[in-house]
């Protein structure tokens, strides 16, 4: 959607950019029908908190962009991550929020996540203190070689949350895992 809306906003100022005349413009005709009053929908916030009761997560969120290699980069450890340049929590569209299952120190913020059961409640706080709450559906392993991106990334009209972290088996030589798990919710 935002690149919808940033493509259509670049058109309108090629288009106001050209160098005809202003045109006059039109003048306003009465109506008998009713119009309806546009309210605009106030911006969500920042994500700041996640919390799964279900699997113990109650972790600060913090912003994360692209890696150097173009893949999605990774929070630091005991922290969660959710992706800036895609839909923030609360806002229509998948808000995609990441975290380790383990490190050098033991296990992580998601470390229980490919346990979430279909119907766990995960409750997202803004930095306006407003909660945006998600129920769990699927949740699937897959090769990072094979991740189902148009089902991750793919828009949604209504507020949604995948949850991504490492799974399968580890490569002690790679020091990586050889499979994400991915937890897909929606809003309630």
């Amino acid at each position: 959607m935002r690149r919808i809306l940033a493509v259509t906003v670049l058109v309108v100022a090629i288009a106001a950019c050209g160098d005809s005349p202003p045109s006059s413009a039109p003048s306003a005709v009465a109506t008998d029908t009713p119009v309806a009053a546009v309210t605009p929908r106030p911006a969500v916030a920042d994500p700041a908190r996640i919390r799964i009761p279900a699997i113990g997560v109650d972790a600060p969120l913090v912003r994360l962009g692209l890696a150097g290699d173009g893949s999605m980069q990774t929070p630091d450890f005991g922290k969660a991550g959710w992706y800036k340049e895609g839909p923030r929590p609360g806002e229509p569209g998948p808000a995609v929020i990441a975290a380790h299952v383990d490190g050098k120190s033991g296990p992580d913020v998601f470390a229980k996540l490919g346990r979430l059961r279909k119907g766990a409640k995960i409750v997202v706080v803004d930095k306006s203190g407003q909660t945006h709450q998600f129920v769990a559906g699927k949740t699937q392993q897959s090769a990072k070689t094979a991740l189902p991106t148009e089902e991750i990334w793919g828009e949604t009209a209504k507020p949604a949350l995948r949850l991504i972290t490492c799974g399968g088996t580890f490569d002690r030589a790679s020091g990586h895992y050889d499979s994400n798990v991915i937890v897909w919710a929606d809003s309630v």
